[in-house]
C-alpha cells in the first residue's frame, strides 16, 4: 500500500515561524517544500525516510512509450559521446531504426535535459510522425543515408576534436593503419563542404559513404552507422583515435601508407566483425 503523503507548502515568512513543526512534520513522513513568491526554494526530508528508486533517463509512467528503451539508448549514447570528448554542448546527433522510420534526437535540446518523450520519430522522408520537438537539423542526412543502408540499424554523428580537425583540412583518412577498415573500406573519406541541414549535404555524404559506414564532412564532423547506437558508438570512438594518431604521424613525417592487397585481407578478416555492412549491400 502506498503511504506517501502530499507534500506541505509554505511560504519563508511562516516557515521561520513555524520551524520546529516543520522538522515534526518532516519526522513523520511529509515532504515539506518551502516556497518564496510562489516558487519552491527548499524542501525538508526525513533521512530516515526511504528513498525513492531514481531513474536518469525516462520514469516509469514513460513506458508506454512505443519504443521506449530504444529511445533511452539514444539519450544514453548521446550522453556519454559527450563525456568521453567525442562531442560537445548540444552539436552531434543521433537516430535509431524503428518500425515505420526513425527515432532521432532533437534540434537543440541539451542532452541532459532530454527525456525519452522527446525523440522525435519521423518516416524516410523526414515527416514527423510523433513527437513535440523539431527533429535534428540534420534530419535531411539521417533519413537519406539510412534508407540507402536498410541494414544499418543507428546513425551517430559528433563533432570530436581529431576527425573534426581532419575535416576542417578536407582529408581523408588514409590506410595508415589497418583499423582504418571499422569505416568499411580501404579508407575513410572526406565529404566536400555543405551547409548543415541541407540536402546538398546529405547527397555529399551519401557519396562518401559508397560502399563505406562511416565518413568526415569537411569543416563539420563525422559519420559513423553501426547495427545498433552501441555499435555506432565504438566504431565513432576507434575513429576519432584513428584521427589522433594520424594527426600525431602528420606532424612527424609522412605515414606508411598500407598497400591495397593489404587492407583486402584486413577486409576480409574483417567481414565477421561487420558482417552486416556488406558494402555491396
Amino acid at each position: 500500500m502506498n503511504t506517501k503523503q502530499s507534500p506541505i507548502k509554505i511560504s519563508a515568512t511562516d516557515a521561520n515561524q513555524r520551524f520546529s513543526r516543520l522538522l515534526a512534520e518532516s519526522e513523520q513522513g511529509h515532504e515539506v517544500v518551502i516556497t518564496r513568491r510562489g516558487k519552491p526554494v527548499a524542501r525538508l526530508q526525513s533521512i530516515h525516510q526511504p528513498k525513492s528508486e531514481t531513474h536518469d533517463i525516462g520514469s516509469p509512467i514513460d513506458s508506454g512509450i512505443p519504443d521506449f528503451e530504444i529511445r533511452r539508448e539514444l539519450i544514453a549514447y548521446c550522453r556519454k559521446m559527450n563525456d568521453v570528448g567525442l562531442n560537445q554542448g548540444t552539436s552531434g546527433n543521433a537516430s535509431a531504426r524503428v518500425s515505420g522510420g526513425l527515432l532521432i534526437t532533437p534540434s537543440g535540446l541539451d542532452y541532459e535535459r532530454t527525456e525519452p518523450v522527446d525523440i522525435v520519430k519521423v518516416d524516410m522522408e523526414g515527416k514527423v510522425l510523433r513527437g513535440h520537438r523539431n527533429p535534428s537539423s540534420e534530419w535531411h542526412f539521417h533519413c537519406r543515408v539510412m534508407a540507402a543502408k536498410p541494414k544499418a540499424g543507428a546513425l551517430l554523428h559528433t563533432h570530436s576534436i581529431n576527425a573534426t580537425t581532419l575535416a576542417c583540412l578536407g582529408r581523408d583518412i588514409p590506410p595508415f593503419h589497418y583499423m582504418v577498415a571499422v569505416g568499411g573500406g580501404r579508407d575513410i573519406r572526406c565529404a566536400p563542404y555543405a551547409t548543415f541541414g541541407t540536402e546538398k549535404l546529405a547527397d555529399a555524404v551519401l557519396e562518401a559513404l559508397e560502399g563505406r559506414i562511416a565518413c568526415l564532412m569537411a569543416n563539420h564532423g563525422m559519420i559513423v552507422l553501426g547495427r545498433d547506437i552501441d555499435d555506432a558508438f565504438k566504431r565513432a570512438v576507434e575513429i576519432e583515435t584513428l584521427a589522433a594518431q594520424y594527426l600525431k604521424a602528420l606532424s612527424i613525417g609522412k605515414p606508411q601508407l598500407l598497400t591495397v592487397g593489404e587492407m583486402n585481407v584486413v577486409l576480409e578478416k574483417f567481414k565477421s566483425y561487420s558482417a552486416w555492412a556488406d558494402p555491396k549491400r
